[in-house]
């Protein structure tokens, strides 16, 4: 535990470093806080943080810079907050966000790197299947047939099956309503029975159709979206930790598990430096959160940046739109 006097300094230290990228003296913690303290004093307490490995003092400085422990301490002890601007930002996208799934899980990346400036990922875990609200089968010519299949979580998957010439649209509507009676609340690939309509030609695109949604869903891999990669690497000055931090990005496998691992008790969740335990990343920090439908969590999303990251302004855009991005997929 730190005092209240230490607690200002670290804060103030960690604030100018996180804006300036340069160490903190004794001169700028004094003109940034409201502490009635001489410089003197200032120097005293910040050698007591160094020596707590609260920071660090680089050998070309007389400044301070931050450490793992440091940002964990201002970290803790934050109250995130988003601007006007960014809230409106945010309440405009799903505003206007609608549509299947991928697309907009695609489209939040870019919102969450518009916010923070760093790499933004989405992911859609593997887990427990959705399950079917509404089925639609409609011709595409005279021999191809489209099928859609509306799930619970907002996925919208498609198919494209091979039906007789001679099947009318009236025949697939009919076909789309039954498959849609006898699935809702059922997961896509689930096998209970469908009963027969008694009319041949829409128990075929019953089946077909059923059979070809099947197969879409069959060991599908958990999906991946990263956005915002380049901006972020443009916030690090040695070029040689762009190159590990970028490799890792091109690394799906590598990011999922990091995602999953990262996140705590199903709450948003931040990740400094070492406690990644990936060493590539280890001037990195991420903040995960989950995003929910139906009452569950279904997928995360986080940005990747610096430890030297606006952790105010970051946490706060992750948290909130994680809570909108679940509000959007469960509204359809």
């Amino acid at each position: 535990m730190l005092d209240e006097r230490k607690a200002a300094i670290l804060k103030a230290v960690v604030e100018e470093y996180i804006e300036t990228a340069q160490p903190v003296g004794s001169a700028s913690v004094v003109r940034a806080t409201d502490l009635l303290v001489s410089t003197a004093t200032v120097r005293h307490e910040l050698a007591h943080l160094e020596r707590e490995g609260f920071l660090d003092h680089p050998h070309t400085s007389a400044g301070r810079v931050p450490t793992d422990k440091g940002y964990r301490f201002f970290v803790d002890h934050l109250t995130p907050s988003l601007g006007d601007s960014q809230r409106h930002t945010v309440q405009d996208f799903f505003a206007r966000a609608h549509g299947e799934i991928e697309q907009m899980l695609h489209d939040t990346t870019r919102l969450l790197t518009d916010l923070t400036h760093y790499a933004a990922l989405v992911v859609i875990p593997s887990r427990e299947p959705a399950t079917v609200r509404s089925i639609q089968v409609v011709g595409l010519g005279s021999s191809v047939a489209l099928a859609v299949a509306v799930l619970s979580d907002g996925t919208v998957k498609k198919a494209a099956l091979d039906v007789d010439p001679a099947v009318t649209d009236s025949t697939l509507a009919v076909a789309g309503a039954h498959l849609t009676a006898h699935s809702t609340g059922r997961p896509l690939e689930g096998d209970p029975p469908i009963p027969p309509t008694g009319d041949e030609a829409t128990d075929r695109v019953v089946a077909r159709a059923r059979a070809t949604l099947q197969r879409t869903t069959a060991a599908e891999p958990e999906q991946l979206f990263v956005g915002g990669a380049a901006q972020m690497a443009t916030t690090f000055d040695a070029i040689e930790t762009v190159r590990r931090v970028l490799a890792i990005l091109e690394q799906q496998y590598v990011l999922v598990s990091l995602l999953q691992e990262a996140i705590h008790d199903d709450a948003l969740t931040v990740s400094i430096g070492a406690e990644l335990g990936v060493e590539p990343l280890s001037q990195c920090s991420i903040i995960v959160a989950p995003y929910e439908s139906e009452g569950s969590a279904v997928g995360t999303i986080g940005v990747l940046g610096p430890t030297r990251m606006n952790y105010t302004q970051a946490i706060a855009a992750v948290g909130v739109v994680s809570q909108r991005l679940g509000k959007a997929l469960r509204e359809g």
